[in-house]
């Protein structure tokens, strides 16, 4: 019968993993809204209405009618104290 190897701290390692998968969907989302931004051949208003494009894309694709406000940022940051306290 064959054993499987278990890493010791199993929780640890799926934050870690779910911190990477976080980290490049937030660089795709980054990356996709700079281009936007500094794309020559739009104009401010074409520039604007691209990042827009970008928003409602992110919110059809999560699911999401509206964002949380700025406020809720602070729920975020407790958040990240407590990734970065359980990776040491």
């Amino acid at each position: 019968m064959a054993t499987a190897i278990i890493p010791t701290n199993l929780v640890e390692v799926i934050a870690s993993e779910m911190a990477v998968g976080v980290d490049r969907a937030v660089e795709c989302w980054m990356s996709q809204i700079e281009h936007a931004l500094t794309d020559v051949h739009l104009t401010s208003l074409g520039r604007l209405n691209a990042v827009r494009e970008i928003l409602d894309e992110y919110k059809h694709l999560t699911g999401k009618v509206q964002l949380q406000d700025r406020g809720s940022s602070a729920l975020l940051e407790r958040s990240a104290d407590a990734m970065v306290s359980v990776r040491g």
